[in-house]
């Protein structure tokens, strides 16, 4: 199985991105073009065909962005896949083609306020909203049953929609998903405004920083340029103000709406893959100096969750932190394919 970035790279260029995006995110060729994106994304390619379903929510009109990836013959199941906060659906495209590969349907949503999705000017942002409007887009198509993956972010998101349509989903895998402590407990709380005003001091070598540190222990290669493509053409977008206010209220969303007290009211079946070496805890930056070690300690957390959920699995993977199918995508898949 090829490596995830080289393999994301390939079903990339299949996207027809601009050629001198293409360029910049080459492996063996240096970032030197910074690409510019509105809200929406629109001059990024995806990986597979993007469609949109349109609601109203909140007095205004919205688009949801979603891929909707069939295999060959009739499915033996569906897969959808909910993303984390600093990326879109896009990153998936390795998990896809894998997931498709093995006869299953596999269905990933740009939720409110990332990707290829509105980035509305006025909206309260919740997990219970963007659940809600999640089961608005599979009531439309009248979907099954299906096994729902939650990465980081997106693993709140899968068990806030777990909880509130338990009937939608046969079993639940969470992929290094935060909120699996309460980060009031370690961490101030920062207004809107606060939070907004960091995200406008945003450079690409900060967000290259964070990831490094946060995700890769410290290590950074080319191809993981490829992951924050569109993170740095929002910097250089028209729409560069409401992509980072958007991104501000999620961050408020991850304080304020803790998923852990609830995890045992999950009745599903539910696996947790977590690489080990993962520390992401929101709140850090700003949490009280003798605080910041003890959050996001995932080999203590992930224990501690399982034991909260009734029959859950746990998977560790040594060595691996926040991206473990991005690391290590053979290993990964290995492990992940038959919890599907």
């Amino acid at each position: 199985m090829q490596k995830y970035s080289a393999l994301l790279f390939s079903l990339l260029m299949c996207g027809a991105m601009p050629t001198q995006v293409l360029s910049a995110q080459s492996p063996s060729v240096a970032v030197q073009v910074t690409p510019a994106y509105d809200a929406e994304l629109t001059q990024f390619a995806y990986p597979y065909p993007v469609k949109y379903f349109e609601a109203r929510r909140q007095q205004q009109k919205l688009r949801m962005a979603y891929m909707d990836v069939h295999p060959a013959q009739t499915p033996r199941g569906v897969v959808v896949l909910m993303h984390g906060k600093n990326f879109s659906g896009f990153y998936f495209a390795p998990m896809i083609q894998a997931l498709v590969a093995q006869n299953y349907r596999v269905i990933v949503p740009d939720q409110i306020g990332f990707g290829k999705s509105s980035k509305p000017a006025h909206f309260q942002f919740s997990f219970h909203a963007l659940a809600e409007l999640t089961q608005s887009l599979f009531q439309e198509q009248a979907l099954p049953a299906f096994t729902l993956v939650g990465h980081s972010m997106g693993g709140m998101l899968a068990t806030r929609y777990a909880l509130m349509y338990p009937e939608q989903v046969k079993k639940l895998i969470l992929v290094n998903p935060i909120g699996l402590e309460d980060y009031k407990r370690w961490t101030g709380y920062q207004t809107i405004d606060t939070l907004y005003a960091s995200e406008q001091q945003k450079t690409p070598d900060s967000i290259r920083a964070y990831q490094r540190e946060a995700y890769y222990d410290g290590a950074w290669k080319p191809e993981y340029e490829t992951l924050i493509q569109p993170a740095l053409g929002w910097l250089n977008g028209p729409d560069a103000d409401r992509v980072a206010y958007n991104a501000a209220q999620t961050t408020d969303m991850l304080y304020t709406q803790p998923v852990v007290y609830e995890f045992d009211r999950l009745t599903l079946p539910v696996t947790l893959i977590l690489g080990q070496r993962d520390k992401t805890a929101p709140g850090r930056a700003w949490a009280p100096q003798a605080n910041r070690a003890l959050m996001g300690n995932y080999p203590v957390l992930g224990p501690q969750v399982a034991a909260r959920i009734p029959g859950a699995k746990l998977i560790k993977m040594p060595g691996l932190g926040h991206m473990p199918f991005v690391e290590d995508f053979s290993g990964f898949m290995t492990l992940f394919l038959p919890e599907i």
